[in-house]
Order: C-alpha cells, then structure tokens, then sequence
C-alpha cells in the first residue's frame, strides 16, 4: 500500500506543531520557577519578655528577614545608633546600616534598603495598635493611624510613610 505523501508531511507538520505547542506551554512554569532570593540579614534588640516585638519578629521573617534577637533590652542600641529617644518604641533593629525604630512595616525597611538615603533610619515613635506586632487578634482589629518616620543624621525626622 503506498501512502500519500502530503499526509505524511502533514504528520510531520502535526507533530512539530504539537511539540512546539507542548515546549511552549512548558515555559510558563519555567519562566515562574526562580532561585530562592537570600534571606535579610536584621539583627534585633528587645526585651526577653516582650510579645509585640516577637510578633513583629514573626511579621518580618513572614516578608523574607532573618532575625538574630538580642534580648537585653533596646535602650542602649539605640542610643549607639542614633535613634533620638524621642522616637523610641520597645525595640531597636539594625539592617544594611540603617536603625529601625520600633513597628516599622517590612515594606518600609525593604523600600529604605532599596532607595538608600542618607539617614540614620526608620522609627515608628510609641506602639500604635493596628502596626505590624501590634496588630494580633488581642487588639480587635483597631487599627490607630501612625507615621513611619525617616530620622535624620541630625536627629530631625520627616514622615516617610503615613499609615491612615
């Protein structure tokens, strides 16, 4: 039996367009899968004792940080850091070179870390409910408007990001 050449090309044609459609449907998932991106090294000073700044531990390791806590209190990081009292909050952190002040959103430190002012870091002032660490089921939801501040190398801050 002699078979029709066109349908043999047609074959031909038929499989490379399957192989083709089944290399391109394969790409998705390939151009998707990336190398893990490296953790955030931020090292943390708290006290041993104090709940909201492991929430806001747990909130930063959740948005890709590696925390190294430090649990001997704040009060003397910050002050090596540059961090005013007036900003001051229940912990201090130290990332890239930058202090962060108390609950400051992981968006925020990545935002900083990317942008690359010249300051002396990131405060949240006090512990507004609603901030990241402040913001568990104990808290009802509440959410009280707050300002991230950029803290100048002169101790003088200007809202970097308000929270409304």
């Amino acid at each position: 039996m002699r078979t029709d050449p066109n349908l043999e090309c047609g074959s031909a044609a038929t499989r490379r367009r399957l192989l083709l459609a089944a290399g391109l449907a394969a790409l998705p998932a390939w151009a998707l899968a990336r190398r893990p991106v490296a953790a955030i090294p931020i090292a943390v000073w708290k006290s041993p004792t104090c709940g909201c700044c492991k929430d806001w531990i747990a909130h930063l390791e959740a948005d890709g940080f590696k925390a190294t806590t430090h649990d001997e209190g704040n009060t003397d990081q910050r002050a090596r850091l540059g961090i005013p009292v007036r900003y001051g909050s229940c912990h201090t952190a130290l990332v890239g070179g930058y202090a962060i002040e108390g609950h400051v959103p992981a968006r925020e430190i990545r935002r900083l870390l990317a942008q690359r002012p010249l300051a002396v870091g990131l405060a949240v002032p006090a512990m507004p409910i609603g901030s990241p660490g402040m913001d568990g089921p104990a808290y009802g939801g509440r959410k009280d408007p707050f300002d991230v501040l950029l803290v100048s190398l002169d101790g003088s801050a200007s809202v970097y990001q308000p929270y409304r």
